[in-house]
């Protein structure tokens, strides 16, 4: 609890979500270790603010560690449970008193509000470790990537599973045994005055088990920090700003506890004539006056190929029209519709031809009746 996740990344403890995330991301990209090669300072500070960020980026850990700090706050740090003062005889137990309270611990009591706040280690208990912290990171495809599917490599670097121990922390050959001081419990308690006392045992430092001979590669962690490459499955119909989850493909849990998630937020480019309206393409297709007046048959774009779109006589300009089953695909069966407005073009200049074919045009038109502001006529 002597861990500022704030401070670890310049926020208020009042910052927003997106705060939150902001700061992260740009801390991210000033400190990843591909950034800075062989800074280890650098390093160290990519790994703190990811574990911030893997706190304060989960409402619910978020919910759970601010209450802890408070609680932390006005008992000194140590839990307690006991007789009450004076000898009375009374007992109480903080376990309860979370439980009463309907809070995060109301299920699983006190140490259940505590136990997720933790990103490295396992929770006090063999039978409960802690897994590894979520990983964020990005990826931008082209808009017909987003909408077909694609097959991204990502190279991350963060702790992972130590690939000669399997994340146990033990030498190749040899097991974790049980820690005998805290019988794998993690804790140990002792009594001071009319108090007792629970604090993590310092033999094990929680864990519940002690390796006797630590594997050499990842001195007994279980996990060590190095670059891989992971392949990324982006389904079809993926939107701009979208999050995909990969499970236990984040950062590792110490001693073989699971991995974290590994969120991957997807940015989709901008395309030169299609826009999107959740599962359907949006197009904009100019059109001359007479193409609208008299009607005509379009060929227009689609993700594939060409069709024709009929355009009825007398059309307005602006109107649009509706081509089903030419939008975006998604893996779950739903197809969009193409919707394709007309925008009605004006030459900017016109030949002699062209000027008396209009002038006679707009002769025959008054003399019709036609007046395109008619319903104005009344107004003042």
């Amino acid at each position: 609890m002597d861990k500022d996740f704030y401070g670890d990344l310049g926020v208020p403890s009042d910052a927003s979500e997106a705060d939150i995330k902001k700061a992260y991301r740009k801390l991210a990209r000033e400190l990843h270790p591909d950034a800075n090669p062989g800074d280890a300072g650098a390093e160290a500070r990519f790994k703190t603010v990811s574990e911030a960020n893997g706190v304060l980026g989960d409402a619910a850990k978020r919910a759970e560690y601010d209450e802890a700090k408070r609680m932390f706050a006005t008992t000194g740090g140590r839990g307690f449970s006991g007789r009450g003062a004076g000898g009375g005889g009374q007992e109480f137990d903080l376990n309860d008193l979370f439980g009463q309270a309907g809070g995060a611990g109301a299920n699983g009591g006190l140490g259940d509000l505590l136990g997720g706040l933790f990103t490295r280690g396992a929770r006090p208990g063999g039978s409960r470790p802690q897994r590894g912290s979520d990983v964020e990171t990005e990826v931008r495809l082209d808009f017909a990537e987003a909408t077909k599917g694609a097959v991204v490599p990502l190279r991350l670097t963060s702790p992972a599973p130590c690939t000669t121990c399997h994340g146990s922390g033990a030498k190749p050959g040899t097991s974790p045994r049980t820690c005998p001081t805290c019988a794998g419990s993690g804790l140990v308690s002792r009594n001071q005055g009319a108090f007792g006392f629970s604090e993590p045992c310092r033999d094990c430092r929680g864990t519940g088990s002690q390796v006797d001979d630590p594997c050499p590669d990842c001195r007994g962690t279980g996990a060590t920090t190095r670059t891989r490459t992971i392949t990324v499955r982006v389904p079809s119909g993926v939107e701009d700003g979208q999050r995909i989850r990969l499970a236990g493909q984040g950062e590792a849990g110490l001693r073989g506890a699971p991995s974290g998630d590994l969120f991957v937020t997807v940015h989709v480019n901008a395309h030169a004539v299609f826009a999107r309206s959740g599962h359907d393409l949006t197009l904009t297709v100019p059109v001359s006056f007479g193409e609208l007046a008299l009607g005509t048959t379009l060929s227009v774009p689609t993700l594939n190929g060409r069709v024709g779109v009929k355009l009825p006589p007398g059309t307005s300009d602006g109107r649009t029209l509706r081509v089903r089953g030419r939008g975006v695909s998604t893996r779950d069966g739903v197809t969009g519709d193409l919707l394709v407005t007309v925008e009605v073009a004006v030459p900017p200049t016109l030949d002699t031809a062209a000027t008396e074919a209009l002038t006679a045009y707009a002769a025959a038109e008054r003399a019709s009746g036609f007046d395109p502001r008619a319903r104005w006529a009344g107004s003042r």
